[in-house]
């Protein structure tokens, strides 16, 4: 397996000494029981070694403007395909490509893939290795809604960004969660600003530990937000299945639209994409 996850044992080490450090303050008992929900077993390990589509075994993907033509509820400009155009797989990376188009109406493609219906997990720790595109007006996210979206729809399901990004921002990333009375604008969110580089210049690792009552946030194993039930403004909903999202938006009411200076084709490349469950909170 390519990029072995030979460092994830040493990475690990790293994060748990780091909480422990953290457990000295607070709630002895809560912060035991934190470090505690942390294991490696291994669940799903996307890591793009075939040429071609992705493996449909764990990727399905939204096709359009969304269900009701609104660009997904956030005025987002692209058409969502599933053509090699705009998704593929080449020399072990995952590509997921915007162009600037005439397509359905539309001025411009991309892809949103996601593991609906085909993989879900509740709790443990999701995490994929990428290099982010560049531009005013593109947005890349790594991220999840809870299994249950059709019968409880956003944001009573919840979701969890692992990673959002406005392209004109090339050292920043937010990562948030959403849910009833937290949604939207109103999301509970953190930047992580990258000192001294830029997330299109290199692959970086975005992730989260996710456990009973918290969502830990992390770039390259540098831990940044822990987001717990009290931090959110309504119901915790985060205790259930999720599934995972990854695409690239173009325009919308997070980073507005492209302008003359943005270049096409932006693309996403994807190195893999890991899932490790915890074994003690399933």
């Amino acid at each position: 397996m390519k990029n072995s996850i030979r460092h994830i044992s040493e990475r690990r080490i790293l994060f748990l000494t780091f909480l422990l450090l953290l457990s000295c303050y607070g709630c002895e008992t809560d912060d035991e029981q934190t470090v505690a929900m942390f294991t490696t077993n291994l669940v799903l390990a996307e890591e793009f070694d075939t040429d071609g589509i992705p493996n449909p075994e764990v990727w399905d993907y939204d096709i359009g403007t969304g269900p009701n033509g609104d660009g997904w509820g956030n005025q987002e400009l692209q058409y969502y395909t599933d053509r090699t155009d705009n998704v593929t797989v080449q020399n072990g990376v995952l590509l997921i490509t915007a162009k600037e188009e005439p397509f359905e109406g539309a001025s411009y493609t991309s892809a949103r893939l996601l593991t609906k219906d085909l993989f879900e997990q509740r709790y443990g720790r999701f995490e994929a290795r990428i290099r982010l595109p560049f531009g005013q007006g593109i947005w890349p996210a790594f991220w999840m809604l809870g299994a249950d979206i059709d019968e409880n729809p956003w944001p009573a399901a919840g979701e969890i960004d692992i990673m959002e990004y406005r392209g004109q921002e090339p050292t920043k990333i937010l990562g948030s969660v959403h849910g009833p009375g937290y949604s939207a604008g109103a999301a509970i969110s953190k930047e992580f600003n990258l000192e001294n580089d830029r997330f299109d210049t290199g692959f970086h690792i975005f992730g989260i530990e996710w456990g009973p009552e918290f969502v830990n946030f992390y770039v390259d194993d540098m831990l940044y937000n822990q987001i717990t039930p009290e931090d959110v403004t309504g119901p915790w909903v985060f205790d259930k299945p999720f599934f995972i999202l990854i695409n690239v938006a173009v325009g919308g009411t997070f980073v507005g639209a492209p302008s003359e200076e943005t270049v096409f084709p932006q693309t996403m490349l994807i190195d893999y994409v890991r899932v490790h469950e915890n074994t003690n909170t399933n």
